[in-house]
């Protein structure tokens, strides 16, 4: 393990040094992470080729008619090899979607270049590389400015939401909004190791995994973050969809997301118009669960990040609310406090429910009173949500057991509510705990809250004169 963790830190080092000189020369990390994905791609396919694998690429856009050009010359061919990739089809069109370049200085190309040109990146084992890619979308999921962290969805919580769901190998996985691919990544990781039989193994790798996202820029580094863990090698399993909109019959056994929050963009096409069956709403989390409701087939499972608002608000969402108690089992809430995610202060929850059966008891596990995390200095952890992974009993639900007790325990975090106050209440906002909450943070914990949500207006403002096309405000 000692190499590969020096060779993961050299080449992260390499990664960053670039970064840090594109920046003071304006260009961005989100773009210069698309760069280097589709220089990354074609310097594999030619290493691809040079082992007498056949590769993906057509003549006239491969790494041999780039790397030993500089100045315009090396900008004009690179320009022309994404154009004319963008336009091909399978695995090369979806990671080229909609490709230009970014970095218009040619000295700055050449040293993307050059470092890609550095090492053996097609041998290099599966879990070093996709690491490494993993590390620098998790930086992208960090970088406020560039409004990244809305598609990256912290780790460690996507790893527990995937234990507890614990998709089998055998079974088909959907993610309709799945940013840079992390939950298809995790339940490939979860479901690899469960058989050696090579039909199943040939099945998981091919057709067990459904991603769809309608931003290019995160279909390339999705589809590019599954290759490089040899996942979808030949066809990627993401695909530039509107899921909102999509009408296909296409269905899954398990369903792991956390769809976008907020109301749905100017411009976009009306949701109702092409899903009559929807309560309708201009509630983009309120579509996606009525969405996700659709997709997951009879007697499968979903795990869904939603906010508060669908647990509590009236009109279409307790309309949506009511089927899915009706005809679902939702059986566990996980509340998850702020702080996690790029948006500061929304308040977040995971819905868990199996389709095909009415909810009855709700078990409810809460992770947000008296909890503080912030993405700096106190992220979120795995270790943090063990103690419910423990709780769920996932595969034995039938064995759980309250921690909490209006007696003994009153400040227990796993509660269970029982059908009959379930049916009696007009929301799913389970609150009891009552903590007296000190602040025990320290000074650089506060001013680095406080720089995270000054950077969070920063950029919403910066959103919102784009919105208005500059005007002034």
């Amino acid at each position: 393990m000692a190499p590969n963790r020096k060779t993961e830190s050299a080449l992260l080092k390499k990664v960053w040094d670039i970064a840090n000189v594109l920046a003071a020369a304006g260009v961005g990390f989100t773009d210069y992470i698309t760069q280097l994905t589709y220089v990354l791609f074609l310097k594999m396919d030619d290493e691809k080729e040079a082992m007498g694998l056949p590769g993906h690429l057509p003549e006239g856009c491969r790494w041999k008619d780039l790397a030993g050009l500089s100045g315009t010359d090396l900008v004009d061919k690179y320009e022309e090899i994404l154009k004319e990739l963008s336009q091909c089809g399978g695995l090369v069109g979806t990671i080229f979607t909609k490709a230009s370049n970014k970095i218009y200085r040619p000295v700055l190309l050449k040293k993307v270049v050059d470092m890609v040109a550095e090492d053996n990146w097609y041998m290099m084992e599966g879990d070093l590389k996709g690491a490494i890619y993993e590390k620098i979308l998790e930086k992208n999921g960090q970088d406020k400015k560039s409004g990244a962290g809305q598609y990256f969805t912290p780790r460690a919580l996507i790893s527990a939401i995937v234990e507890v769901v614990d998709p089998k190998i055998a079974e088909t996985v959907g993610d309709p909004c799945c940013g840079t691919g992390g939950f298809l990544l995790a339940a490939y990781e979860h479901m690899r190791t469960q058989s050696r039989d090579v039909e199943k193994q040939r099945f998981l790798k091919n057709d067990a995994l459904f991603g769809a996202d309608n931003t290019d820029l995160v279909v390339t580094l999705a589809s590019m973050n599954l290759y490089l863990h040899d996942i979808g090698v030949d066809k990627s399993p993401v695909v530039h969809r509107d899921s909102l909109v999509d009408t296909s019959d296409r269905m899954f056994q398990v369903v792991m997301t956390n769809p976008p929050f907020g109301t749905r963009p100017q411009g976009s096409v009306d949701v109702s118009a092409n899903r009559p069956e929807f309560v309708k709403t201009s509630d983009n989390q309120v579509n996606f669960l009525q969405h996700i409701m659709t997709i997951v087939k009879t007697g499968g499972r979903a795990g869904v990040v939603l906010p508060d608002s669908v647990l509590t608000d009236g009109g279409a969402t307790a309309k949506v609310r009511e089927k899915l108690l009706r005809d679902y089992n939702l059986h566990t809430i996980l509340r998850l406090p702020t702080g996690i995610f790029y948006a500061g202060g929304v308040k977040t929850n995971v819905l868990f429910f199996r389709k095909g059966e009415p909810t009855r008891d709700i078990w409810v596990y809460d992770y947000r009173t008296g909890v503080k995390h912030t993405q700096v200095t106190r992220p979120l952890t795995r270790a943090d949500l063990q103690d419910f992974i423990d709780c769920y009993r996932s595969g034995h639900m039938e064995d759980r057991r309250e921690t909490y007790d209006p007696q003994t325990n009153p400040n227990g975090r796993w509660r269970r509510f029982p059908e009959a106050e379930v049916k009696a209440r007009g929301d799913l906002n389970f609150k009891w705990l009552d903590f007296t909450e000190e602040d025990d943070r320290s000074v650089p914990d506060i001013l680095d809250e406080m720089q995270e949500e000054a950077d969070g207006i920063t950029a919403a403002v910066a959103r919102l004169k784009e919105l208005l096309g500059g005007v002034k405000l």
